[in-house]
């Protein structure tokens, strides 16, 4: 299009069309990689349109997908003069009822990220006001379109998506022709926001959004993805058809839309899910894997009973044709799954290790359980943290943040009196009511006192020990490192420092391990395993050129939104019906966490619910795929750092 800049359009390699797919879309290895690319679309388009004495009118997204995106344009505006003089800015949405003082507000979010730190005019920043009467919202809406329009029309619009397939706050239902308006936001889309909010009750129940007609007139249109939550939706969007069910997919009748994914939001699209449906395959062992588990879903069999039809009739004679049988191909993968089992995580003593997960030597290792917040040890791995201890290894538990920030006010105000209650008024003048004083006036989106910061951090240290007590382990190997990132008292964190790095380094360097378990799950709604886990990939990259670290494996763990596939996994660790018990009492000793989940993502469950049912559905699957029947299994995947 004219005066239009189509940047990932033209990225070799990133785009693959298939029949399955609507939409044009491009794939990055993760989220900063593709929001440089983004942003530097952006920053070409407002270039161009300088370079014609033109403004460049910009329809804007919050929420997690478009910051890093944010944080590139301020980069590129301090260090390359990108000046954005001549911008105008409409943002998509804002909640309703909501003052622009509100720290949830999205007016508070686009100046913290963005409009603060370059040099936009304040009189061309145009976002929704959640103040505006309600008699007065249906000329405020039609007056938002008419200023967009009278502005030329958005030339970039960026895009999130919602899990109920909204783009801007456009729920299902809406209409293709609808305009910006008031409307009522979907009961999941309210769950997905309760954090930071610091419950559902507390999230508005409407908000004030451009409409489908108002971004479908957008001159461009970049719609963003990060993470395995999002992958289902993009499938449906991507791939379905165009309903007002997942109004993303209005999206289809845009001529130049892009949806811009890393690879864990792509992972559903069929190309990468079961590439062997689109066209022929490098069959590495990984994809034969991947592709023997799904035919064996596909069928409903076990791996041994698997046919020369079966895998004919379902996309795979290519594989079939190269291997030369389906009995060589089962039995292949029946042993490569039946050496991944084992009961013994740290090795097992005197024994041939060939065919084992684990070395059997040195039978008594220095391990390592990296948690990053104070219960992601028992809640991941509580089963096997107990097998590793009572098979005598020298465990220690490292927990990376404090988790305060996920201790509700009503818990800290309970432990805060009592706490006064019992040191009274006679005890040298020591009391708690500065702590009470604060949590009982706290104001709305009021950041809490260190005091209070530091009482909800002991609460969550206090019950850590008291579930790993329970498990065997010595306090002595208990370790709380409290990384500076997390303790910003908000739930948005500061970026990962060289402090944090070189605290995990230490640590590490302390202990000299031979095995470290560390979480992998970056489904985590604040991104603060994905931190924690860059923190751990860091310190040991810095520590590899010593002696030690050649003895020493990482093992990542899922944590408590999604487990690992059947194809991924390296270990699996069987738990008897005592220890899935010894597991659930571990948990159950993080009673600030048990009643109400702050941060539970998109699961409602308790933490400890969606731990035993994920563990037993992980047996289920092995015991489907043929191999031994067991009550519950813990997975684990070994990383080459």
């Amino acid at each position: 299009m004219e005066n239009t800049v189509s940047l990932l359009y033209d990225i070799p390699g990133k785009f693959e069309e298939t029949r399955f797919e609507k939409n044009h879309n491009v794939i990055f290895k993760n989220s900063v990689e593709a929001s440089k690319v983004v942003a530097e679309e952006i920053a070409q388009l407002i270039r161009l349109k300088q370079s014609n004495n033109e403004s460049c009118v910009l329809g804007l997204a919050t929420g997690s997908s478009p910051i890093k995106v944010y944080e590139e344009l301020v980069r590129m505006h301090k260090e390359e003069g990108l000046s954005f003089s001549s911008v105008i800015s409409f943002n998509l949405d804002e909640y309703y009822p909501m003052t622009k003082e509100n720290r949830q507000s999205y007016h508070y979010f686009m100046h913290e990220h963005l409009f603060n730190h370059i040099d936009i005019k304040p009189e061309n920043v145009n976002i929704p006001d959640g103040t505006v009467a309600l008699e007065q919202l249906n000329q405020y809406c039609t007056d938002y379109d008419l200023k967009i329009k009278k502005s030329g029309g958005i030339d970039f619009q960026l895009l999130g998506i919602g899990r109920t397939g909204h783009v801007g706050f456009n729920e299902p239902g809406s209409h293709i022709n609808s305009g910006t308006r008031i409307i009522t936001l979907d009961h999941i889309t309210r769950v997905d926001a309760s954090s930071d909010f610091n419950g559902i009750d507390n999230v508005p129940k409407r908000a004030i959004t451009m409409g489908v007609s108002t971004i479908l007139k957008s001159k461009r249109n970049v719609l963003m993805a990060w993470g395995q939550n999002k992958s289902e939706i993009i499938k449906r969007t991507i791939q379905g058809d165009i309903s007002s069910d997942v109004p993303a997919t209005f999206l289809q009748h845009h001529s130049n839309a892009t949806f811009v994914l890393d690879q864990s939001a792509a992972s559903e699209l069929t190309r990468f899910k079961t590439p062997w449906l689109v066209g022929q395959c490098i069959w590495t062992q990984e994809l034969k894997s991947k592709a023997i588990v799904w035919l064996c879903n596909e069928t409903n069999q076990a791996i041994l009973k698997l046919t020369d039809r079966d895998y004919n009739n379902n996309g795979m004679s290519d594989l079939l044709a190269q291997e030369g049988s389906a009995y060589d191909l089962n039995i292949n993968m029946f042993n490569v799954l039946q050496h991944t089992i084992t009961g013994w995580p740290g090795g097992k003593p005197n024994t041939d290790d060939s065919k084992r997960p684990e070395r059997t030597n040195p039978a008594h290792k220095r391990i390592i359980l990296f948690s990053p917040h104070p219960d992601d040890d028992v809640i991941s791995m509580g089963g096997t943290f107990s097998k590793l201890i009572k098979q005598g290894h020298d465990v220690h538990v490292v927990y990376q943040t404090s988790g305060n920030i996920a201790v509700t006010d009503d818990e800290a105000l309970k432990f805060a009196e009592v706490c006064n209650d019992f040191i009274g008024k006679e005890n040298n003048g020591l009391d708690f009511s500065s702590v009470i004083d604060s949590l009982t006036n706290k104001k709305e989106n009021e950041v809490d006192s260190l005091e209070v910061r530091r009482l909800k951090g002991l609460i969550r240290r206090r019950e850590s020990y008291a579930a790993t007590r329970y498990i065997g382990l010595k306090d002595e190997n208990t370790h709380f490192l409290d990384l500076p990132f997390y303790e910003t008292g908000q739930i948005k964190k500061n970026p990962l420092g060289i402090d944090d790095i070189a605290i995990v380094a230490a640590i590490i360097a302390k202990i000299k391990p031979h095995q470290v378990f560390a979480a992998g799950d970056l489904a985590d709604p604040h991104g603060t395993h994905e931190v924690c886990l860059n923190a751990i990939f860091a310190a040991m990259k810095h520590l590899k050129s010593e002696s030690y670290m050649n003895d020493c494996w990482l093992w990542l763990y899922r944590g408590a939104w999604h487990e690992w596939d059947i194809h991924e996994i390296d270990m699996a660790v069987p738990l008897s019906p005592d220890e899935v018990m010894i597991k659930r009492h571990a948990i159950l000793y993080h009673q600030s966490q048990k009643d109400r989940v702050m941060f539970q993502g998109n699961d409602s469950r308790e933490f400890w619910v969606r731990a035993e049912d994920r563990n037993k559905n992980t047996a289920k699957l092995y015991d489907d795929l043929g191999l031994a029947q067991y009550e519950a299994m813990e997975a684990f995947k070994r990383f080459d750092y």
